[in-house]
């Protein structure tokens, strides 16, 4: 098995195809953060109680996963950089109808088509990095594609924040009397164009080439990406993976004839499943996009809310700088197992201190220091889920599949991630409004024990192993 290594690579040319792709990144966390702020304008806007709210903000996420099933398949069909830049120009589009719509039902229907956008991305972008990546260092430049997903939160964090600060409140006007809450969905589009235009200068992914039968254009990808002498023992062992079987089909996640599956996905499936599902049931995009709600029921003013967002977005991106420096030392399925620990013993803690509160009319009061334990318990949660499964899995689902697969199990394990972010987004105001802060988050902090133990079973380590090693 050849290594491609980084000593081998031309690392510039590597990592300006990385930076590209983790725009997608950017995107994702940009427009997944961008409602963060912006309910009290929904709700005067559509006039909406706590579950129009829910499905006002869920919708994205119907859009995602319709968007992550599909592009695993496009990705297959039509190369993965041309489905990033058709999930670029949903971005863009979706933006633009988001700040301007007046009528709730375009409204959910743009969004709908951003959150397709923001699902290609996020299955399309680690996968393409895991496909030009040396393995060696896959972790960790797979893990910068969560920095960018941070980042893009903290960047809305921070361009709302202004915003709301600038007009005196989201639902002020502003420029051009537009309402700030409006604005905080068109700035979307500013780096939707970036990413298309970026996207015309990085090429195509060798192994899809290699699908293709282009082989030669992937001798010349491969070349630019690691030397002359590495790309041909590399073409020839992508070529072997292919050769082997049939060309990629979405079949192709079944459990061969004479396998063990489990209702018939092959075992390997079932864990990229398990995966994405438990990264939302442990509740991080409750604090992504009702960060601002969770704060103000602990007793803060808006303000103090969307700084707070700020803060929680900053630890986050150094948190995923310290997953840089140990995914490819330590290993994937150990920052998994510590992440699931910790988790749970901070949700834990913040049950603790919302279970001290008591209700002031809709208004959460926590005694003495309590809110500040809540807070502080939040944000080490933060830090431990982007130390952990907020980068792993991407890296994980990015590289754990074989080649013939890896498309089509992309596309299953994507709709999974965002279904199951879905019914959270969907189910927090509801059951904040009928359980209550601690109640809700004990459910959290449960499901972070119970990843604890799937991934003691399910998950095999891949640190090191070149992507035609992978089994399953």
């Amino acid at each position: 098995m050849t290594e491609a290594s980084p000593a081998r690579a031309n690392m510039g040319y590597v990592g300006a195809i990385v930076a590209v792709a983790t725009i997608g990144g950017f995107l994702f966390g940009y427009d997944s953060g961008a409602v963060n702020g912006t309910q009290g304008g929904l709700r005067t806007e559509f006039n909406l109680d706590d579950a129009g709210l829910g499905f006002t903000v869920g919708s994205l996420l119907i859009g995602c996963f319709i968007g992550a099933f599909f592009a695993g398949r496009l990705a297959d069909l039509m190369g993965r950089r041309n489905t990033m830049m058709i999930a670029a120009v949903l971005f863009f589009i979706g933006a633009i109808i988001q700040g301007l719509a007046h009528d709730q039902t375009l409204f959910v229907l743009a969004r709908i088509m951003g959150g397709m956008a923001v699902g290609a991305a996020s299955v399309l972008s680690p996968a393409y990095i895991s496909e030009v990546a040396p393995a060696s260092i896959r972790g960790r430049m797979t893990t910068l594609q969560q920095i960018m997903i941070i980042t893009g939160l903290t960047a809305a964090f921070l361009v709302n924040y202004v915003l709301a600060a600038s007009a005196g409140e989201s639902t002020a006007s502003f420029w051009g009397g537009i309402e700030a809450w409006r604005w905080m969905y068109l700035m979307q589009a500013l780096p939707a164009a970036v990413f298309l235009l970026a996207l015309l200068f990085i090429p195509e992914s060798p192994r899809y080439l290699v699908s293709k039968g282009r082989n030669e254009k992937a001798q010349e990808v491969l070349t630019k990406l690691f030397g002359a002498e590495v790309a041909s023992a590399k073409l020839e062992e992508i070529k072997a993976s292919f050769d082997a079987d049939h060309r990629p089909k979405l079949s192709d996640v079944k459990a061969p004839a004479g396998t063990r599956g489990f209702l018939g996905l092959r075992t390997l499936v079932w864990a990229g499943i398990m995966l994405a599902v438990f990264q939302q049931l442990v509740g991080i995009n409750v604090i992504f996009y009702y960060g601002a709600t969770l704060w103000q029921a602990a007793g803060f003013s808006e303000a103090e809310a969307l700084q707070t967002n700020i803060i929680s977005g900053a630890i986050s991106i150094a948190a995923c700088f310290v997953t840089v420096a140990l995914v490819d030392k330590i290993g994937r399925k150990p920052l998994l197992l510590i992440g699931s620990a910790g988790m749970a013993i901070a949700l834990f803690i913040m049950v603790y201190a919302f279970s001290t509160g008591t209700l002031n009319g809709d208004q959460l009061a926590l005694p003495g220091s309590m809110g500040m334990v809540a807070v502080v318990a939040a944000l080490a949660y933060s830090a431990l889920f982007n130390i952990s499964w907020g980068p792993v899995m991407w890296v994980m689902l990015g590289e754990m599949f074989p080649n013939q697969i890896r498309g089509s199990a992309l596309a299953v394990c994507g709709f999974a991630q965002w279904f199951a972010n879905y019914l959270v987004a969907q189910s927090f105001p509801i059951m904040l409004g009928s359980l209550g802060l601690a109640a809700s988050y004990s459910f959290y902090a449960v499901c972070s024990v119970i990843s604890f133990f799937l991934v003691q079973k399910l998950i095999k380590e891949t640190k090191g192993k070149e992507l035609e090693q992978m089994e399953g």
